[in-house]
């Protein structure tokens, strides 16, 4: 169990995509949210209070937890430098990177003198089954993206959030780090073994209710060369009765690859479908959610619109506007 609340580590983020974790933390469990600790050069902002060591232990703080998603999961010297602090103050600490916070001697020394903890989130605790695609009662829907980092995490909690609101049956299903610190419990999804990544899916979503929906959080993306395997385990495991395409407007290119532009959300309407309906048939695209963060108001009230009347489909940001018009969508299919 990871003690809350949390100091959120943002380290030397070079931007707020590179602290999604805390982000999510932030939005969705800001009572676990004590302050922030940002180093020299951090470009990342939750918009927290700014704390030490000594005064977030002073407000209550139990867990110092990563809230950097780099590429490659490396936890660098520097970071080390305030993570041994961090347990020597008295902290556990929390990370979902891919470097084990385990398998770093420093790290696990400094543990074991303070008896303080080491929580890797990013570490399968299941033996997963290899997927069967044998059809499973309940209803699916999967966020896919023309990017990474475009909002389909917030996209399917945003839906979950506003089903339970109307008092409607709904799960959000977390595969990736933000997700599980977020609630708990999940599939950290590109920490399972290839064979199994499908099936891990499977096991998260399983026989439910006939109006049922788990809303499962996407990851990667189709068109992401580095990260697209995730994706289609999600596709193929998840059997998704609907899609949400998630779009950012202003990117110039792929998050991490400046050699590739991101594909149309017709491209990835197309690829998605067609994918999705090789688990599931009856698979339709019911709407698009779009991250215009980088936006002013009526720039995204016009971006929307341009989407909507060119695609045909509800199109909102969630975060300005809430999931109600996608969730209308989905009931819309029963």
């Amino acid at each position: 169990m990871i003690e809350t609340p949390y100091l959120l580590f943002l380290g030397d983020a070079p931007d707020m995509l590179a602290a999604k974790v805390a982000q999510g933390i932030r939005d969705w469990r800001p009572e676990n949210a004590v302050g922030q600790y940002r180093m020299a050069g951090c470009k990342a902002d939750m918009k927290l209070t700014d704390m030490t060591l000594a005064e977030a232990k002073a407000a209550g703080a139990k867990t110092l937890v990563i809230g950097v998603a780099n590429r490659g999961g490396i936890i660098s010297a520097a970071w080390k430098e305030v993570l041994i602090a961090a347990l020597e103050e008295g902290f556990d600490l929390a990370s979902g990177l891919h470097n084990l916070l385990r398998y770093e001697p420093d790290l696990r020394e400094a543990a074991e003198r303070t008896g303080q903890a080491l929580h890797d989130v990013r570490v399968p605790s299941v033996k997963y089954p290899i997927a069967d695609g044998v059809k499973r009662r309940g209803k699916r829907c999967l966020p896919v993206g023309t990017d990474c980092s475009v909002g389909k995490m917030y996209t399917a909690m945003a839906m979950d959030r506003d089903m339970k609101a109307r008092g409607l049956k709904s799960s959000f299903r977390a595969t990736g780090q933000t997700g599980i610190l977020i609630t708990g419990e999940g599939v950290p999804l590109d920490a399972v073994v290839a064979d199994f990544m499908a099936g891990s899916i499977e096991w998260l979503t399983p026989d439910n209710d006939d109006d049922h929906w788990d809303m499962i959080e996407g990851q990667g993306s189709l068109f992401h060369v580095s990260y697209s395997g995730v994706t289609m385990a999600l596709v193929h495991g998840g059997q998704p009765d609907a899609l949400i395409l998630c779009h950012e407007p202003t990117r110039d290119h792929m998050r991490g690859l400046p050699g590739y532009k991101l594909p149309s959300l017709e491209t990835l309407r197309d690829m998605a479908l067609q994918l999705a309906r090789v688990g599931n048939p009856a698979c339709e695209v019911v709407g698009i959610s779009v991250n215009t963060q980088h936006l002013d108001d009526a720039a995204a009230k016009a971006c929307l619109q341009e989407i909507e009347d060119r695609m045909g489909l509800p199109t909102v940001d969630p975060y300005r506007h809430g999931a109600d018009r996608l969730v209308d969508a989905l009931l819309a299919m029963e």
